[in-house]
């Protein structure tokens, strides 16, 4: 009995090759060439692959805006548009500004003045110290310039006009209340309202902390890249 013979398949496509390497036996050379199409393909995803990594990363295609009046350091509109280092920054001033009372709403119901003010003092040190790490060169990019002064406005014009004012006042009379027998029993923030310029101190103490939320509001926009 004959077997049948199965009808021939289509040909098996040729692998397509990057580059071909030729040797000439009669004249003993070798020979590279390269497929001009192939080339071209990577060429085009590489610089696809480029650009997405610019725009994920360093936020070159996106331009930023934080409002000077929001965060009291101004009445303007401060426009950059933020690389790796303004976001390294920002994610750290963030940090600190989540992490502590600065940043968070104040009740005065539950919160102590005077931790308001030793959170504030540390935030202002920790801040400072962070500007200083900074790569001199990257200063000189009109984004970092602009994230470092407005950092630094938040802690001269933000900050320290409140505390200069306040601070040294609120803490001797605090302190002395605090080592009165008359109201050992009481609860820190109860013996705090009875400070003279009390809702003077608290008005402002807010007002500061209002504009300090929407800065933390400001660089965590800055960081996520909305």
């Amino acid at each position: 009995m004959v077997e049948p013979v199965a009808a021939p398949g289509p040909p098996l496509a040729e692998p397509i090759s990057l580059v071909t390497l030729h040797f000439d036996p009669a004249t003993w050379e070798l020979g590279l060439s390269t497929n001009a199409v192939v080339v071209a393909v990577l060429a085009i995803l590489l610089i696809l692959l480029g650009w997405f990594v610019r725009r994920s990363w360093f936020g070159f295609a996106k331009q930023f805006e934080m409002d000077e009046a929001e965060i009291g350091v101004g009445s303007g509109k401060i426009k950059l548009k933020p690389n790796l280092t303004d976001r390294q920054v920002a994610y750290a001033i963030w940090v600190e500004l989540s992490t502590r009372k600065i940043g968070l709403e104040i009740d005065l119901k539950d919160d102590v003045v005077s931790e308001i003010y030793d959170s504030w003092y540390q935030f202002f040190s920790v801040t400072r110290d962070l500007l200083k790490t900074v790569p001199v060169q990257r200063v000189s990019d009109p984004s970092t310039r602009k994230i470092v002064a407005l950092s630094i406005s938040i802690l001269n014009e933000g900050l320290r006009p409140h505390l200069t004012i306040w601070q040294a006042r609120f803490r001797h009379w605090f302190d002395r209340q605090m080592t009165n027998d008359k109201v050992a029993d009481d609860p820190p923030q109860i013996v705090q309202q009875a400070f003279p310029a009390f809702d003077e101190m608290t008005r402002d103490l807010l007002a500061v902390n209002k504009r300090l939320i929407a800065y933390r509001r400001a660089m965590e926009r800055l960081v996520n890249g909305d």
